[in-house]
């Protein structure tokens, strides 16, 4: 059981809390059976100027869960002060939801709430919506995986459409309830009213089976949508046609920079549509089409685009099924692109051979930025795997020996001076340093260590606020070495 629940837990069982007082009677112009009557509808509970008149706070929330007869959340009622709330899988329910949405309506301090699965339904997700359209600082909601069915899909796109909330981040992960709706309904209604929102920069909308038509629909809604910026459209159905269509509207689409595409079997003819995209489009910095059936005749269509293409900084192709024929010609069409930005190609179920690194070593003298995840060396599984001294140690040897401390190294290759780098800048200083020779592999460990969390991001500031005398470069290492 975990620390939200021994709470919860605790305040049933009669423990001293302020969530276990019994809640304070409503205003004496409100009947017991107007609040009951109210706790079956929408977020309105007849008249709530009325029935919540200068209740505020956790106050507020404790009013509503009984007027909704559901148990309060501890949790969330001691943090209704904080900026971040997790409620996810807490069993919430329809007026569950509705009970936090009466204490959200005014509340000026949560700006990202999370409620993935918690069964709220189509009931739950117009009270959420309701909400939102009086709300002025929620900026992130995951409501994933609710069951929303068509219905509550359809309040939620109204928002949008009408953008009529102060949303940027909206997860929209899996909302159909099994055998809920129909092939083509969600999407339409999302295509339809979602797209023309100008407010949400990042939508999930994964795991909805979104079909062809679905796809098709998308991308005309994606051809004028100019604020989307992140959109997660994997593990949906769009196949083929689906993504063809979508590869109409991302060249003339000038603000998505990261599209997650995974598991559509987009197949050859998907790959070659959004290979055509490329051509054109100069935003997006980001692809994820793994798992998606494209062999090598399908890279060397999608290459096409990538042999002009000057935007695109991470493609993301792993467990299709392409050959090392296929991850030459990737990397080839980047390694004669002069105009090619890419910084991370991932093909890492690729058995390649002695040719392809050849090639792969030519590509990094002139784009050292650049890193190829790839899988094993034909022929080379037998062999004893060359041995790279540790990358720290080599980098503790030099500043011990020029007297420096870690961030001071690192504040050299910062050009912005922000104690942030981004791994490709960071990765091309390393190798153009010409007093600590590491290779590439060496270079890979130690991006591992020092970005743990894959956010492209080498940050160091935490190294300067360590005083000198308390923390030597020795003990600085080693500290790092076990973050492993």
């Amino acid at each position: 059981m975990d620390e939200d629940s021994e709470k919860d837990a605790a305040d049933q069982n009669g423990e001293k809390s302020d969530i276990s007082k019994p809640p304070e009677s409503p205003p004496s112009d409100v009947s017991t059976e107007e609040a009951t009557q109210g706790s079956d509808t929408d977020l309105d509970v007849e008249d709530p100027g009325k029935a919540f008149a200068g209740v505020k706070g956790t106050e507020l929330y404790l009013e509503a869960c009984r007027l909704m007869e559901v148990v309060p959340v501890s949790h969330f009622a001691q943090n209704l002060s904080k900026p971040y709330i997790n409620l996810n899988h807490h069993g919430l329910g329809p007026k569950g939801a509705k009970a936090i949405a009466i204490a959200l309506v005014s509340n000026a301090a949560v700006t990202h709430l999370e409620l993935e699965d918690n069964h709220i339904l189509a009931e739950g997700a117009k009270c959420i919506a309701e909400m939102l359209r009086e709300n002025c600082s929620l900026r992130e909601l995951n409501i994933s995986n609710n069951h929303l069915d068509t219905e509550g899909a359809e309040a939620i796109a109204s928002l949008l459409l009408e953008n009529a909330s102060y949303l940027h981040t909206l997860q929209l992960s899996e909302m159909k309830e099994p055998g809920g709706y129909k092939e083509g309904e969600i999407e339409l209604t999302f295509s339809q009213n979602g797209f023309s929102n100008f407010q949400v920069k990042e939508l999930d909308l994964s795991h909805n089976e979104f079909s062809e038509k679905g796809g098709q629909l998308l991308g005309q809604m994606l051809a004028v949508n100019t604020t989307l910026e992140i959109l997660d459209l994997s593990w949906n159905h769009l196949r083929r046609k689906g993504t063809m269509a979508l590869g109409t509207g991302l060249k003339v689409n000038a603000a998505l920079k990261i599209l997650n595409l995974s598991w559509n079997s987009i197949g050859n003819e998907g790959a070659q549509a959004l290979g055509e995209a490329l051509k054109v489009n100069n935003v997006l910095i980001h692809l994820d089409i793994s798992n998606n059936q494209i062999n090598n005749e399908g890279a060397k269509k999608f290459c096409r685009g990538l042999k002009v293409n000057g935007t695109l900084k991470v493609l993301k192709m792993a467990n299709n099924l392409l050959t090392v024929e296929g991850a030459t010609e990737l990397v080839g069409s980047v390694r004669k692109n002069p105009n090619s930005m890419m910084e991370e190609i991932n093909i890492s179920n690729v058995l390649v051979n002695e040719t392809f690194i050849r090639l792969l070593e030519s590509a990094y003298q002139t784009r050292p930025e650049l890193d190829v995840i790839y899988g094993e060396v034909e022929g080379c599984i037998s062999k004893i795997p060359k041995q790279h001294p540790n990358p720290m140690k080599v980098i503790q040897k030099y500043l011990n020996e020029h007297n420096l401390q870690l961030w001071e190294f690192f504040r050299k290759i910062d050009k912005h001076g922000n104690m942030k780098i981004p791994v490709s800048t960071f990765r091309m200083a390393m190798m153009q340093q010409s007093n600590i020779q590491l290779d590439r592999v060496q270079i890979a460990e130690l991006v591992r260590k020092l970005d743990r969390n894959r956010t492209g991001i080498v940050d160091y500031s935490h190294l300067k606020e360590q005083k000198p005398a308390q923390k030597p470069v020795k003990e600085e290492m080693k500290e790092e070495e076990m973050k492993k």
